[in-house]
Order: C-alpha cells, then structure tokens, then sequence
C-alpha cells in the first residue's frame, strides 16, 4: 500500500428497479473539500497514464467497465517512495480510491466495452497544477502490458 492512499470498498443497493452505487459522501473519512467532478471514458485496451498532480487529491471510482488503475509513489521524501500498486476497478469490485497530491497515478481499459472513471476532485482543474508523463517513460518501474497468470 502507498503512503496516502486508501482503498475503501463503497456501498450498493439492489433491487428489481437496478441499483445504487455509493462513491463519496460529505461525512465519509476520505472526504476532504469539493472541486470538482468528472467522467473519463476509456477504450478498451487504452492506458491513460502517467499524472501526478501537485496539489489536488483524486477521488476514484469505475462505475461502469473495468479498468486497472495504477499508482507509483515517486515522492522523494515519503517511507514508501518507489513503490508500484495496482487496483482493478469496476462494477463487481466497487471501491472508491483516494490518491494524494504527489502520487504518479493512470489507468488502462481491460474491459471489452469503454469503462468509465469518475473522479471526485478536491480542487477544479487547474493546468499549471497537473504535470503528464508518457505512459512508457522509464522513470516509473511499470509495464503496461497484458501479464499472464
């Protein structure tokens, strides 16, 4: 696990009618402010990586699909700097995670339809405060690639 980050699993409601799919609440432990919300759509088998914002918090969840959301703590000063950390999100594994500034983060479509990420952010998008980094630069110790068993 990374330093920051949390993992927690989010409540659905079921019945004949369909269903009701928790992400974030104002009284929830990982709630921290409001910026702004968001849907990222993702193809199948497309990895949008890497970013790291410098100041805002993400707030994710994958209501629809399944993608595999990938976080590597590049932050020099914290006790699991270098560390990689995978989580398949979806439907069937409905969990909100919460990544703090400074942690490299991205994720690829592994479901056979588009997937949808929905980002509850603590701060509105702000261009100055994101910086990107191709999905294949050697800096971060991952491979993007189908793994086998």
């Amino acid at each position: 696990m990374i330093d920051g980050v949390s993992v927690a699993p989010r409540r659905q409601i079921v019945d004949e009618r369909g269903k009701i799919m928790h992400m974030l609440r104002s009284d929830d432990p990982e709630f921290e402010r409001f910026g702004e919300v968001y849907f990222s759509w993702v193809n199948p088998g497309v990895v949008k990586a890497w970013h790291l914002h410098k100041e805002m918090t993400l707030n994710y969840v994958c209501p629809h699909g399944l993608v595999k959301l990938v976080l590597y703590d590049g932050r020099e000063e914290s006790a699991t700097h270098g560390e990689v950390m995978e989580i398949f999100l979806g439907p069937d594994s409905h969990r909100l995670v919460t990544v703090p500034p400074g942690v490299w983060n991205g994720f690829k479509g592994v479901a056979d339809q588009p997937s949808m990420v929905a980002n509850c952010a603590t701060l509105a998008h702000d261009p100055d405060e994101i910086v990107r980094m191709d999905p294949t630069a050697s800096d971060i110790p991952y491979d993007w690639s189908l793994k086998h068993g």
